[in-house]
């Protein structure tokens, strides 16, 4: 019989830093014992067999086969912390020589959550399996971010609008109650009473408002703000879809620029008339000050009208010193100087001129042409407000119909002016719709060339 002397293979440690396994002292006891087996078994398959007889002429030898221990079993590591390594022992001794490997183990399954549900096997054959969540019938669309109007949508609009609505009016509150008394104050009334807020005009100055002043008046009033309407969009155009330029040159500008000068030009040019006319009628004395009482009689109408006790002043006659002052830095201050500014960024100023542009830079030019367009926009405002806010018909019979007298009273109650008012706004809002690309192209096509 022979046996098989080699020594059982120890394996891996059971945990990370133990001792290879099975010990040593394991691994010789289990090698004698499957020696041991071996040999039993051997002698008692050779006590057990049935006994040869031989043959005399044809029977071959016999042959007495040898029991073989089998080799020995490498054993693996255990299936759990203290299982029995894969194959068994037993079946390791009756099995042909066989390698003992890893522990055949399964990945474990992660813990069930808090809220999951403890299924049985007798549960889950009794119930049937959940049916899962019907779709929606149409997928769910996230709604639209709502449209922009700058910074805010319409809504915010509304709400910085109102907000907006209530802080001036707190703001004009405060500033009534604080004018009001201030003009309680003993000095200030007698400075009140020595500069009552209309400055004396010359002995030699008309009276009466003639009618070409109110038909420059419409007329100016109607170039402002499709110049202003204009000049908005230039600043906000971003990529021009139409285009115009000289029959001659090949540099081109955007339609909207193009509206917004040809406006200017004719806004200079009704305005170059009103100053015509304004010097030789003698009007001017109206709106340029002639003696220095104009500023503290300004002064003395701006308190007035801040403590909404309006000044008596006839407006046929003469205009408070507030309204003087005013009206000369719009004609003579305000209005040169957006003619100037204008026409450096303007395709007029020579570009060449290398002397010129370094002593008045563009930069200075667009730096002020827009601060004077707001101005422009507080003063249409401001003054609209106030000729429908101290006495309303008889203001727009002096400005619209040349209709007024020495005596304020005088046509107080007549709608003619007031009408007329109202046709100029419907064609200034004519004009405000009309200055469109579908509008401008065809007229601007008379003066050059229009693409895109």
């Amino acid at each position: 019989m022979a046996t098989d002397s080699r020594a059982v293979r120890r394996g891996l440690p059971r945990v990370a830093g133990g001792v290879p396994w099975p010990p040593a002292e394991t691994a010789v006891a289990e090698q004698a014992t499957v020696e041991t087996t071996v040999a039993e078994t051997a002698v008692v398959e050779a006590a057990t067999a049935e006994p040869v007889t031989a043959e005399p002429t044809t029977a071959e030898p016999a042959v007495v086969e040898t029991a073989v221990a089998p080799p020995a079993i490498r054993r693996g590591l255990p299936r759990t912390t203290a299982p029995q390594s894969q194959p068994p022992v037993e079946e390791a001794v009756s099995a042909p020589a066989i390698r003992r490997g890893l522990p055949r183990t399964t990945v474990p399954e992660p813990p069930p959550t808090a809220d999951a549900a403890v299924v049985t096997p007798a549960a889950s054959a009794a119930e049937p399996a959940a049916e899962p969540a019907a779709l929606p019938a149409h997928p769910v669309v996230p709604s639209a971010e709502p449209k922009r109007y700058g910074p805010f949508t319409r809504l915010q609009w509304v709400g910085a609008s109102a907000v907006g609505v209530v802080g001036l009016a707190l703001v004009v509150a405060i500033v009534v109650a604080l004018a009001r008394f201030v003009a309680s104050l003993p000095s200030v009334q007698d400075f009140m009473a020595t500069y009552p807020g209309a400055n004396p005009l010359p002995a030699d100055a008309p009276v009466g408002l003639p009618a070409w002043l109110g038909w420059q008046h419409f007329l100016n009033t109607f170039f402002m703000v499709l110049i202003i309407r204009s000049g908005l969009q230039v600043r906000r155009e971003k990529r021009p879809s139409v285009f115009w330029s000289r029959r001659n040159s090949r540099r081109r500008i955007s339609l909207t620029l193009w509206s917004h000068q040809a406006l200017d030009i004719l806004w200079i040019a009704n305005g170059v008339v009103f100053v015509i006319l304004l010097f030789a009628t003698g009007q001017w004395m109206r709106v340029v000050p002639t003696s220095w009482a104009v500023f503290p009689n300004a002064l003395s109408a701006a308190l007035q009208y801040l403590t909404l006790d309006w000044p008596t002043e006839n407006g046929w006659v003469n205009y408070n010193a507030l309204q003087q002052l005013t009206y000369f830095a719009v004609v003579f201050l305000a209005a040169p100087l957006a003619i100037i500014t204008g026409v450096r960024m303007s395709g007029v100023w020579p570009k060449r001129a290398a002397t010129l542009n370094r002593l008045y830079p563009v930069e200075w030019a667009r730096s002020v042409h827009f601060p004077v367009m707001i101005f422009f926009v507080v003063f249409i405002v401001v003054h609209v407000t106030l000729v429908l806010a101290t006495g309303a018909l008889r203001n727009l019979n002096h400005m619209y119909a040349a209709l007024g007298s020495t005596d304020p009273a005088a046509y107080a109650d007549n709608p003619v002016g007031f009408w007329i008012f109202v046709a100029s706004l419907a064609v200034i809002g004519a004009g405000w719709v009309a200055a469109r690309p579908l509008v401008l192209a065809p007229i601007a096509r008379l003066f050059g060339k229009v693409s895109g």
